[in-house]
């Protein structure tokens, strides 16, 4: 699995490409938080629209990142999910505390609006 990752204001986006599974997730949630402790970023997106699997992994690194964030008043977005990756994550409950939305664009306009309110 790679992460590519882009920056919108105080906003990461960690664009996730391949297998999330119990192989990539250390190194996964170890780049991602490296990265937003870099850039002093409060929220995150994770864009799953080229990941091709999934495990609980994944739900591991989403929700570990979704505490540090939600302790310091961030916050955290999900786009992009294939319909099983969506399924493992709604069977997980994670969009009862997690924002989803159809696309990056949509989730910064979101995150910035929130922002203000």
């Amino acid at each position: 699995m790679d992460i590519i990752f882009g920056i919108k204001g105080n906003i990461l986006i960690a664009e996730l490409l391949g297998e999330v599974d119990h192989h990539s997730a250390a190194k996964a949630r170890a780049d991602i938080d490296e990265t937003m402790d870099g850039y002093g970023s409060k929220d995150l997106i994770f864009d799953f629209s080229r990941v091709t699997f999934m495990d609980s992994s994944g739900i591991g690194i989403i929700l570990g990142r979704y505490r540090k964030l939600s302790q310091s008043g961030g916050r955290v977005a999900i786009v992009g999910c294939s319909a099983a990756v969506r399924n493992i994550l709604n069977m997980a409950g994670v969009f009862s505390i997690i924002d989803y939305m159809d696309s990056v664009g949509e989730a910064i306009e979101y995150l910035s609006r929130k922002e203000v309110s």
